[in-house]
């Protein structure tokens, strides 16, 4: 059986990390069978990072490129009928999302005013990981932050990045309830990964008061949610 590798949950979120989010909601909408194993050590993954996944002996890192060899390998619709535009401005989307990661990502490990409350919440949902354990991922976060260059960012400069990416998603989100109409396509799963991660968290930083008075992006959070967790439950 088709198998996900990525990160725990939290607040009630399938993953607490976008991009391993974003394909358990695509494997959702999609209709695939999986199982799904929650997992701290990324060593052995496909270049060392969350998610891959081992499809019947095929082991494939990156979540777009997750994404791309199961619609090929399984011949998926979920995007056939998507025109050549909106294939593009989906592509445009994810950029704009690999973008925001790093704000978010910020937020939660970076930013001292909101790293204990996510710490915390870490410790108590998942009694196998030490406070040492997120210190050390804390310290190694710090140094992807510099090389990348966001860590160098004030806390206001960092956010009104993740901001104006925000804006962006938003400012073309229609009347829904998906992203392209009335059914989920792959962006969906996308845009969820992201925002679910950051609404659905108590933590009140920037971007989430932003996504909290968007009703636009919520609505669709939620719709998306509410699509995936009442799928079936994976093998």
């Amino acid at each position: 059986m088709l198998a996900l590798y990525s990160y725990p949950g939290l607040f009630g979120v399938a993953d607490n990390n976008p991009f391993g989010l974003k394909v358990f909601a695509f494997l959702r909408l999609a209709g695939l069978p999986f199982s799904h194993h929650h997992i701290f050590d990324s060593r052995q993954a496909p270049h060392g990072q969350l998610p891959y996944i081992d499809d019947d002996g095929t082991l494939v890192g990156d979540s777009s490129a997750i994404v791309a060899h199961l619609v090929g390998r399984h011949r998926l619709s979920i995007d056939s009928g998507l025109s050549a535009p909106q294939r593009i401005q989906a592509f445009c989307i994810n950029r704009v999302l690999d973008d925001l990661y790093w704000s978010m990502s910020y937020s939660r490990w970076k930013d001292d005013r909101y790293w204990p409350a996510f710490r915390d919440a870490v410790l108590r949902t998942h009694p196998t990981v030490s406070a040492e354990e997120m210190d050390a991922a804390r310290a190694y976060n710090f140094e992807r932050y510099r090389y990348q260059g966001i860590g160098r960012y004030a806390p206001e400069e960092a956010y009104k990045r993740g901001l104006d990416d925000l804006r962006a998603v938003a400012g073309m989100l229609e009347n829904g309830p998906f992203f392209f109409g009335a059914s989920p396509t792959s962006i969906d799963a996308s845009i969820y990964g992201f925002v679910a991660n950051i609404l659905f968290y108590p933590i009140d930083t920037p971007l989430r008061e932003y996504v909290v008075s968007q009703p636009g992006l919520a609505l669709h959070c939620q719709a998306v949610h509410d699509h995936v967790m009442g799928a079936a439950a994976p093998g």
